[in-house]
């Protein structure tokens, strides 16, 4: 009975594993996830993983995407005069590592916005450059598809991707 039981687990594991989509996200699920929870840093860190992992163009459009995102996000606070909430982005934005509670990367909200703003507009120009460099009719296509969700989503598009980029 026992020998059974064991027999039976074993072989519930083994159909398990053989589906591994139902336990595992891609890293641009992932991602999706991060800019729904304004999680910038983690969402572009997903992103360089699957760019770095699955090189193509549409990756590097998403990257740069979120890029655009994080940027748009910062905007908007800042518009609002939502200075703690620019702080707060700050500090998700430091490296989440245990020596951030003691040597905390505290920067006026102000100067951060500025900083923040000029650093992720040149990655956003590389990371568009390569994907361009890549295919240019696809990165034209997916441009086109994220504008059209920046226009129907004009208050809130930065927390979220297009509806077509389910890849």
């Amino acid at each position: 009975m026992v020998l059974g039981t064991c027999l039976l687990f074993i072989a519930d594991c083994a159909t398990f594993s053989a589906h591994p989509s139902v336990v595992t996200q891609s890293n641009l699920q992932r991602a999706k996830i991060f800019l729904a929870a304004a999680d910038y840093r983690r969402a572009i860190e997903a992103c360089q993983q699957e760019v770095t992992e699955h090189p193509s163009a549409a990756n590097y459009v998403y990257l740069t995407y979120v890029y655009h995102a994080l940027d748009a996000y910062l905007a908007a606070l800042a518009q609002a005069d939502r200075w703690v909430g620019v702080e707060q982005l700050v500090r998700s934005l430091s490296s989440g590592r245990p020596d951030d509670l003691i040597d905390s990367p505290d920067v006026l909200a102000r100067i951060a916005k500025e900083l923040i703003h000029d650093s992720v507009t040149k990655q956003a120009d590389v990371a568009a450059a390569m994907a361009t460099r890549l295919d240019k009719p696809r990165v034209q296509a997916l441009w086109r598809q994220q504008q059209l969700w920046r226009d129907q989503q004009p208050e809130h598009w930065w927390f979220g991707v297009p509806l077509q980029w389910e890849w």
